[in-house]
Protein backbone atom coordinates (compact mmCIF):
# COMPACT_ATOMS: atom_id res chain seq x y z
CA UNK A 1 0.00 0.00 0.00
CA UNK A 2 0.79 3.56 -0.47
CA UNK A 3 2.35 6.04 2.13
CA UNK A 4 1.86 9.52 1.98
CA UNK A 5 5.42 11.28 1.76
CA UNK A 6 5.82 15.07 3.13
CA UNK A 7 7.57 17.15 0.19
CA UNK A 8 8.65 20.74 0.38
CA UNK A 9 7.68 23.13 -2.69
CA UNK A 10 10.08 25.98 -3.87
CA UNK A 11 8.95 29.54 -3.10
CA UNK A 12 7.14 31.18 -6.19
CA UNK A 13 8.10 34.23 -5.39
CA UNK A 14 11.52 33.67 -6.10
CA UNK A 15 11.38 32.04 -9.45
CA UNK A 16 9.01 34.72 -10.56
CA UNK A 17 11.63 37.26 -9.95
CA UNK A 18 14.01 35.15 -12.16
CA UNK A 19 11.86 34.35 -14.95
CA UNK A 20 10.62 37.98 -15.00
CA UNK A 21 14.76 38.52 -14.99
CA UNK A 22 15.18 36.00 -17.91
CA UNK A 23 12.26 37.62 -20.03
CA UNK A 24 14.41 40.81 -20.37
CA UNK A 25 17.10 39.24 -21.16
CA UNK A 26 15.17 37.87 -23.83
CA UNK A 27 14.02 41.05 -24.86
CA UNK A 28 17.04 43.09 -24.86
CA UNK A 29 19.24 40.29 -26.65
CA UNK A 30 16.01 40.42 -29.43
CA UNK A 31 16.67 44.93 -29.63
CA UNK A 32 20.21 44.17 -29.34
CA UNK A 33 20.17 41.91 -32.34
CA UNK A 34 17.65 43.55 -33.94
CA UNK A 35 20.06 47.14 -33.54
CA UNK A 36 22.99 45.66 -35.04
CA UNK A 37 21.16 43.91 -37.97
CA UNK A 38 19.62 47.44 -38.65
CA UNK A 39 23.43 49.68 -38.34
CA UNK A 40 25.07 47.02 -40.61
CA UNK A 41 22.63 47.52 -43.47
CA UNK A 42 23.03 51.49 -42.42
CA UNK A 43 26.80 50.83 -43.12
CA UNK A 44 26.33 48.98 -46.44
CA UNK A 45 27.35 45.63 -44.96
CA UNK A 46 25.30 42.94 -46.09
CA UNK A 47 23.87 40.66 -43.27
CA UNK A 48 24.28 36.95 -44.10
CA UNK A 49 21.34 34.69 -43.88
CA UNK A 50 23.00 32.87 -41.20
CA UNK A 51 23.60 35.30 -39.15
CA UNK A 52 19.12 35.85 -39.37
CA UNK A 53 18.93 32.22 -39.40
CA UNK A 54 21.35 32.13 -36.02
CA UNK A 55 19.07 34.99 -35.07
CA UNK A 56 15.61 33.45 -34.89
CA UNK A 57 16.73 29.99 -33.72
CA UNK A 58 18.93 31.86 -30.91
CA UNK A 59 15.42 33.78 -30.01
CA UNK A 60 13.11 30.43 -30.02
CA UNK A 61 15.73 28.64 -28.07
CA UNK A 62 15.28 31.75 -25.07
CA UNK A 63 11.79 31.51 -25.46
CA UNK A 64 11.41 27.89 -24.78
CA UNK A 65 14.20 27.82 -21.93
CA UNK A 66 11.71 30.57 -20.56
CA UNK A 67 8.61 29.08 -20.97
CA UNK A 68 10.23 25.87 -18.89
CA UNK A 69 10.33 27.60 -15.24
CA UNK A 70 6.28 28.74 -16.19
CA UNK A 71 5.06 25.93 -16.08
CA UNK A 72 6.36 24.96 -12.69
CA UNK A 73 4.44 27.48 -11.04
CA UNK A 74 0.90 26.63 -9.03
CA UNK A 75 -1.10 27.97 -6.03
CA UNK A 76 -2.58 25.77 -3.43
CA UNK A 77 -5.67 27.33 -1.46
CA UNK A 78 -5.71 26.43 2.62
CA UNK A 79 -7.34 22.62 2.59
CA UNK A 80 -5.72 21.45 -0.70
CA UNK A 81 -2.85 19.11 -1.42
CA UNK A 82 -0.79 18.49 -4.84
CA UNK A 83 0.68 14.97 -5.57
CA UNK A 84 3.97 15.42 -7.04
CA UNK A 85 4.27 12.46 -9.73
CA UNK A 86 7.12 12.54 -11.78
CA UNK A 87 7.02 9.72 -14.99
CA UNK A 88 5.38 7.84 -12.61
CA UNK A 89 7.16 7.97 -10.08
CA UNK A 90 5.71 8.95 -6.41
CA UNK A 91 7.82 12.04 -4.95
CA UNK A 92 5.70 13.13 -2.25
CA UNK A 93 2.93 15.84 -1.61
CA UNK A 94 3.17 19.53 -0.97
CA UNK A 95 0.29 20.42 1.71
CA UNK A 96 1.24 24.19 2.40
CA UNK A 97 -1.04 26.94 1.12
CA UNK A 98 1.01 29.58 -0.84
CA UNK A 99 2.44 30.30 -4.42
CA UNK A 100 4.82 27.41 -5.15
CA UNK A 101 7.11 26.24 -7.78
CA UNK A 102 7.80 22.89 -8.51
CA UNK A 103 9.44 20.50 -11.28
CA UNK A 104 7.65 21.65 -14.54
CA UNK A 105 7.61 17.74 -15.86
CA UNK A 106 5.55 16.79 -12.36
CA UNK A 107 2.24 15.45 -13.80
CA UNK A 108 -0.67 17.87 -13.11
CA UNK A 109 -3.32 14.93 -13.99
CA UNK A 110 -3.26 11.45 -13.95
CA UNK A 111 -5.24 8.77 -16.02
CA UNK A 112 -8.13 7.35 -14.31
CA UNK A 113 -11.25 5.04 -15.57
CA UNK A 114 -14.70 4.77 -14.79
CA UNK A 115 -15.29 1.18 -16.28
CA UNK A 116 -17.10 -1.11 -14.30
CA UNK A 117 -20.06 -2.60 -13.16
CA UNK A 118 -22.59 -1.12 -10.85
CA UNK A 119 -24.93 -3.41 -9.34
CA UNK A 120 -28.36 -2.79 -8.29
CA UNK A 121 -30.54 -5.27 -5.38
CA UNK A 122 -33.71 -5.09 -4.72
CA UNK A 123 -35.33 -5.61 -0.95
CA UNK A 124 -34.79 -8.93 -0.73
CA UNK A 125 -31.07 -8.79 -1.70
CA UNK A 126 -31.50 -10.46 -4.95
CA UNK A 127 -30.17 -8.76 -8.32
CA UNK A 128 -32.31 -6.22 -10.03
CA UNK A 129 -29.77 -4.44 -12.34
CA UNK A 130 -26.17 -4.33 -13.47
CA UNK A 131 -24.73 -1.63 -15.89
CA UNK A 132 -21.33 -1.33 -17.60
CA UNK A 133 -19.86 1.78 -16.84
CA UNK A 134 -16.68 2.13 -19.69
CA UNK A 135 -15.07 5.71 -20.04
CA UNK A 136 -11.81 7.51 -19.04
CA UNK A 137 -11.81 9.80 -16.83
CA UNK A 138 -8.82 11.84 -16.04
CA UNK A 139 -7.88 12.74 -12.15
CA UNK A 140 -5.88 15.55 -10.83
CA UNK A 141 -3.21 15.20 -8.80
CA UNK A 142 -4.22 18.40 -6.81
CA UNK A 143 -6.62 16.95 -3.96
CA UNK A 144 -9.16 18.75 -1.65
CA UNK A 145 -8.46 17.47 2.27
CA UNK A 146 -11.50 19.17 3.06
CA UNK A 147 -14.24 18.00 4.91
CA UNK A 148 -16.98 16.70 2.41
CA UNK A 149 -20.57 15.44 2.86
CA UNK A 150 -22.09 12.27 1.58
CA UNK A 151 -25.84 12.60 0.86
CA UNK A 152 -26.59 8.93 0.30
CA UNK A 153 -29.69 8.03 -1.85
CA UNK A 154 -32.87 6.31 0.20
CA UNK A 155 -32.68 2.60 -0.37
CA UNK A 156 -34.95 -0.39 -0.08
CA UNK A 157 -33.32 -3.29 1.96
CA UNK A 158 -34.05 -5.78 5.07
CA UNK A 159 -33.70 -5.66 8.30
CA UNK A 160 -32.66 -8.38 10.76
CA UNK A 161 -36.05 -10.01 10.29
CA UNK A 162 -36.68 -9.71 6.86
CA UNK A 163 -38.68 -6.78 6.59
CA UNK A 164 -38.45 -4.43 4.12
CA UNK A 165 -37.45 -0.56 4.71
CA UNK A 166 -35.91 2.33 3.33
CA UNK A 167 -33.14 3.79 4.69
CA UNK A 168 -30.61 6.48 3.92
CA UNK A 169 -27.54 8.12 5.34
CA UNK A 170 -25.47 11.07 5.56
CA UNK A 171 -21.69 10.79 5.29
CA UNK A 172 -19.15 13.54 6.49
CA UNK A 173 -15.31 12.28 5.71
CA UNK A 174 -11.56 13.82 4.47
CA UNK A 175 -8.84 12.68 2.68
CA UNK A 176 -6.47 11.33 5.09
CA UNK A 177 -3.66 10.19 3.01
CA UNK A 178 -3.19 11.22 -0.73
CA UNK A 179 -1.13 8.53 -2.12
CA UNK A 180 -3.75 6.32 -0.61
CA UNK A 181 -6.62 7.74 -2.34
CA UNK A 182 -4.48 8.73 -5.74
CA UNK A 183 -2.63 5.63 -6.02
CA UNK A 184 -4.31 2.58 -4.34
CA UNK A 185 -8.04 2.55 -5.49
CA UNK A 186 -9.40 3.59 -8.66
CA UNK A 187 -11.32 6.37 -8.10
CA UNK A 188 -11.64 7.47 -4.61
CA UNK A 189 -14.78 9.35 -4.75
CA UNK A 190 -16.86 6.67 -6.23
CA UNK A 191 -15.02 4.56 -4.81
CA UNK A 192 -16.54 6.52 -1.06
CA UNK A 193 -20.05 6.43 -2.44
CA UNK A 194 -20.07 2.78 -3.65
CA UNK A 195 -18.70 1.72 0.39
CA UNK A 196 -21.30 3.91 1.88
CA UNK A 197 -24.12 2.12 0.22
CA UNK A 198 -22.44 -1.05 1.26
CA UNK A 199 -21.70 -0.03 4.61
CA UNK A 200 -25.72 1.34 4.91
CA UNK A 201 -26.87 -1.98 3.50
CA UNK A 202 -25.18 -3.99 6.10
CA UNK A 203 -25.72 -2.10 8.88
CA UNK A 204 -29.30 -2.30 8.29
CA UNK A 205 -29.36 -6.12 7.87
CA UNK A 206 -27.86 -6.44 11.98
CA UNK A 207 -30.12 -4.43 13.51
CA UNK A 208 -34.13 -4.93 13.43
CA UNK A 209 -36.14 -1.62 12.69
CA UNK A 210 -38.12 -1.54 16.19
CA UNK A 211 -39.02 -3.65 19.29
CA UNK A 212 -42.25 -5.16 17.53
CA UNK A 213 -39.90 -6.81 15.35
CA UNK A 214 -37.70 -8.53 17.88
CA UNK A 215 -38.77 -11.72 18.83
CA UNK A 216 -36.53 -12.33 21.26
CA UNK A 217 -37.40 -11.37 24.97
CA UNK A 218 -34.58 -8.93 25.09
CA UNK A 219 -36.06 -5.53 25.22
CA UNK A 220 -32.50 -3.47 25.62
CA UNK A 221 -31.73 -5.15 22.29
CA UNK A 222 -30.64 -2.21 19.70
CA UNK A 223 -32.90 -0.95 16.81
CA UNK A 224 -32.57 1.54 14.06
CA UNK A 225 -35.41 3.77 15.27
CA UNK A 226 -34.89 3.58 19.30
CA UNK A 227 -30.81 3.53 19.15
CA UNK A 228 -29.44 6.20 16.44
CA UNK A 229 -26.72 7.34 18.56
CA UNK A 230 -25.58 3.19 18.47
CA UNK A 231 -26.94 2.50 15.01
CA UNK A 232 -25.09 5.60 13.56
CA UNK A 233 -21.78 4.28 15.86
CA UNK A 234 -21.72 1.24 14.25
CA UNK A 235 -21.98 2.98 10.50
CA UNK A 236 -19.21 5.37 11.43
CA UNK A 237 -17.19 1.82 12.30
CA UNK A 238 -18.00 -0.08 9.30
CA UNK A 239 -17.29 2.68 7.05
CA UNK A 240 -14.03 3.53 8.61
CA UNK A 241 -13.00 -0.03 8.35
CA UNK A 242 -14.09 -0.35 5.11
CA UNK A 243 -12.16 3.61 3.55
CA UNK A 244 -9.13 3.00 5.69
CA UNK A 245 -7.58 1.69 1.97
CA UNK A 246 -8.42 4.61 0.30
CA UNK A 247 -6.67 6.47 2.93
CA UNK A 248 -10.05 8.35 3.51
CA UNK A 249 -10.81 9.02 7.40
CA UNK A 250 -15.06 9.41 8.21
CA UNK A 251 -15.97 12.40 10.57
CA UNK A 252 -19.42 11.45 11.39
CA UNK A 253 -22.23 9.26 9.86
CA UNK A 254 -25.59 9.52 10.25
CA UNK A 255 -28.96 8.14 9.41
CA UNK A 256 -31.03 10.79 7.48
CA UNK A 257 -34.10 8.50 6.58
CA UNK A 258 -35.64 5.56 8.29
CA UNK A 259 -39.37 4.67 7.38
CA UNK A 260 -40.65 1.22 6.39
CA UNK A 261 -41.48 0.11 2.76
CA UNK A 262 -44.84 1.51 1.56
CA UNK A 263 -45.85 -2.38 1.13
CA UNK A 264 -46.05 -2.95 4.95
CA UNK A 265 -46.06 0.82 6.41
CA UNK A 266 -49.94 0.55 6.62
CA UNK A 267 -49.57 -2.91 8.57
CA UNK A 268 -47.03 -1.59 10.65
CA UNK A 269 -48.84 1.42 11.52
CA UNK A 270 -51.75 -0.28 12.71
CA UNK A 271 -49.07 -2.69 14.60
CA UNK A 272 -47.88 0.44 16.35
CA UNK A 273 -51.40 1.65 16.99
CA UNK A 274 -52.32 -1.20 18.71
CA UNK A 275 -49.54 -1.81 20.62
CA UNK A 276 -49.83 1.99 21.93
CA UNK A 277 -53.52 1.08 23.36
CA UNK A 278 -52.25 -1.91 24.26
CA UNK A 279 -50.09 -0.45 26.99
CA UNK A 280 -52.33 2.75 27.59
CA UNK A 281 -54.91 0.03 28.46
CA UNK A 282 -52.51 -1.66 31.26
CA UNK A 283 -52.04 1.88 32.76
CA UNK A 284 -55.15 2.14 32.71
CA UNK A 285 -56.17 -1.05 34.88
CA UNK A 286 -53.29 -0.59 36.88
CA UNK A 287 -54.35 2.54 38.58
CA UNK A 288 -57.80 1.92 38.70
CA UNK A 289 -56.92 -1.34 40.42
CA UNK A 290 -54.82 0.84 42.96
CA UNK A 291 -57.77 2.83 43.51
CA UNK A 292 -60.52 0.23 44.31
CA UNK A 293 -58.16 -0.92 46.76
CA UNK A 294 -57.94 1.88 48.33
CA UNK A 295 -61.74 2.68 48.25
CA UNK A 296 -62.33 -0.41 49.81
CA UNK A 297 -59.68 -0.45 52.66
CA UNK A 298 -61.16 3.10 53.17
CA UNK A 299 -65.10 2.14 53.71
CA UNK A 300 -64.14 -1.02 55.57
CA UNK A 301 -61.91 0.87 58.29
CA UNK A 302 -64.12 3.76 58.82
CA UNK A 303 -66.49 1.41 60.02
CA UNK A 304 -69.38 3.65 58.83
CA UNK A 305 -70.74 0.72 56.12
CA UNK A 306 -70.37 -2.68 56.57
CA UNK A 307 -69.43 -4.87 53.82
CA UNK A 308 -69.15 -8.30 53.10
CA UNK A 309 -67.14 -10.75 50.65
CA UNK A 310 -70.14 -10.08 48.16
CA UNK A 311 -70.47 -6.37 48.39
CA UNK A 312 -67.16 -5.74 47.83
CA UNK A 313 -66.94 -7.86 44.37
CA UNK A 314 -69.98 -6.05 44.07
CA UNK A 315 -68.23 -2.00 43.96
CA UNK A 316 -65.11 -3.43 42.99
CA UNK A 317 -66.78 -3.94 39.87
CA UNK A 318 -68.73 -1.20 39.72
CA UNK A 319 -65.60 0.77 40.24
CA UNK A 320 -63.95 -0.52 37.58
CA UNK A 321 -66.31 -0.03 34.77
CA UNK A 322 -66.39 3.34 35.78
CA UNK A 323 -62.87 3.42 35.68
CA UNK A 324 -61.91 2.24 32.60
CA UNK A 325 -64.61 2.66 30.57
CA UNK A 326 -64.21 4.68 27.39
CA UNK A 327 -67.77 6.16 27.53
CA UNK A 328 -69.34 7.81 30.57
CA UNK A 329 -70.79 5.49 33.36
CA UNK A 330 -74.76 5.80 33.81
CA UNK A 331 -75.40 4.42 37.16
CA UNK A 332 -78.68 2.14 38.08
CA UNK A 333 -80.11 2.75 41.24
CA UNK A 334 -80.97 0.13 43.31
CA UNK A 335 -83.80 1.25 46.33
CA UNK A 336 -84.24 -2.20 47.80
CA UNK A 337 -81.70 -4.24 49.18
CA UNK A 338 -79.34 -6.56 47.00
CA UNK A 339 -80.22 -9.70 49.12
Amino acid sequence: MSVEKQMQAKSGWSMLVITVVLFALIVALYVLSISDMAACDSAGVPVSPLSIAGLVLAIVLSVVIWIFPVAGFFTLQPGQARVCILFGDYKGTVRSEGFHWANPFYSRSMGGSDSGFRVELDAEGGLKNAKANVGAKAISTKVSVRARTLNGEILKVNDKMGNPIEIANVVVWHVEDTAKALFDVDNYEQFVATQAETALRHVASVYAYDHLEDNSDDTNAITLRSNIEEVSEALKRELTQRLSPAGVTVDDARLTHLAYAPEIAQAMLRRQQAEAVIAARKKIVEGAVSMVDMAVKELADGGTIELDEERKAQMASNLMVVLCGESEAHPVLNTSSIY
